[in-house]
């Protein structure tokens, strides 16, 4: 009788919704029962977060990225598979595209006896083209030996159905886990070192800059709205690819002295603190945590209407539902919120109050090993009660 040995893989530790619920389900683990073991690539922004995990042995690939490399996606294969054996892992829990694709043959190949994967939105987008049916496949073909498929929302459970990914039983909805109390600190300090005063109001949006957060239309709704109502502040937090297309588009427009760019903050309770009013502008999306980490601040938000994001908001009650890359109804809504403190106080409040039991961290951990143990209970895996 030992503890069961569980290997999570996760292609890299930015600073991102998976990244961050992943830490935190490893930190809160029984670990009178799990021996937690975590594989990504060598380099990665919360790598020291999980270096300071309490009984957490962590892995650095020397191949894993996330760009498409076939060598070296082939050798981080082999890495994952040499750690399974070596270390007799009897789970393998996968998260993100690549990590889950690699991870999960590896564990099939190992003849690992539990293997799940956690979709924090689908490898498939319809921004992709012919690829998009390829990624699908992928899903179809993973899928086929996979024990449970963890979503985080209804809607990315009904997308991989429709799309033929794994059979209804296989699937199982855990929702991300926040922190309240740390998300209800007032910072006012900050704003001076952001250069804000005390009077502004600003607007702010928390995303990597990639293609997929579409961060060029936050600066083009920046543009609309400050023609209207001048002096307003965008703060934009993050980085990205798309970093040096942004800052080109703030100078073509003009906006360098109403948009601020922070770059990686890790202080994010903080920085929605001095938040007025939160803006997320993605093109696709499972559900995003940052939207979730606004309301529990108490924060208005007006979002793209993508993935399971219409589970969390009430159009009009907690929040503003608009269609992606509509910049003129976002406009209208942020307008709208701009010029009614009491609107947005109100809205904030209800955001806060409707993240009910299902978003709390205790019950995603508890969830997630509720799941483990009936995995391991169905496939005979003895381990230390």
């Amino acid at each position: 009788m030992r503890k069961i040995n569980l290997l999570c893989v996760i292609t890299k530790l930015e600073l991102g919704g998976a990244q961050k619920q992943l830490l935190d389900l490893i930190t809160n683990l029984d670990k009178e029962k799990f021996n937690p073991f975590l594989f990504t690539a060598n380099e990665g922004l919360l790598i020291p977060e999980a270096l300071s995990i309490n009984g957490l042995t962590l892995i650095k690939s020397r191949y894993l990225e996330r760009a498409i490399n076939p060598l070296k996606d082939a050798l981080a294969f082999f890495e994952i598979y040499r750690v399974i054996k070596n270390n007799k892992i009897d789970i393998v829990h996968t998260h993100s595209s690549k990590a889950g694709i690699l991870g999960r043959w590896a564990a099939k190949l190992a003849k690992v006896k539990v293997i799940l994967h956690t979709v924090h939105g689908w490898s498939f987008n319809d921004y992709q083209g012919f690829l998009r049916i390829f990624f699908i496949c992928l899903e179809r073909l993973n899928a086929y030996f996979t024990d449970k498929l963890i979503v985080v929302s209804h809607y990315d459970k009904q997308r991989g159905l429709a799309n033929n990914i794994g059979e209804k039983d296989k699937y199982t909805l855990i929702r991300y886990g926040i922190d309240y109390p740390e998300f209800s600190i007032k910072e006012q300090n900050l704003r001076k070192d952001l250069g804000i005063s005390p009077n502004d109001l600003v607007v702010g949006m928390i995303a990597c800059l990639k293609p997929q957060k579409s961060p060029q239309d936050f600066i083009k709704l920046a543009n609309l709205v400050n023609k209207i109502i001048p002096d307003i502040k965008f703060l934009l937090v993050g980085d990205g690819i798309l970093r040096l297309n942004i800052e080109r588009l703030i100078e073509k427009l003009n906006l360098k002295s109403s948009v601020i760019l922070t770059g990686w903050r890790r202080d994010i309770p903080r920085i929605l603190s001095v938040i007025d009013i939160f803006i997320l502008t993605s093109l696709w999306e499972g559900l995003p945590i940052v939207v979730l980490e606004a309301m529990a601040s108490s924060r208005p938000i007006v979002v793209t209407h993508t993935g399971g994001v219409q589970e969390a908001i009430i159009d009009g009650k907690t929040g503003f539902l608009v269609p992606p890359q509509d910049i003129g109804k976002m406009a209208e809504r942020l307008i709208t919120l701009l010029r009614d403190a009491q609107l947005r106080n109100a809205i904030g409040q209800n955001a806060r109050d409707s993240l009910n039991f299902d978003f709390r961290i205790d019950n995603m951990v508890h969830n997630t090993q509720y799941c483990y143990d009936n995995l391991i209970r169905d496939k005979g895996v003895r381990y230390v009660h």
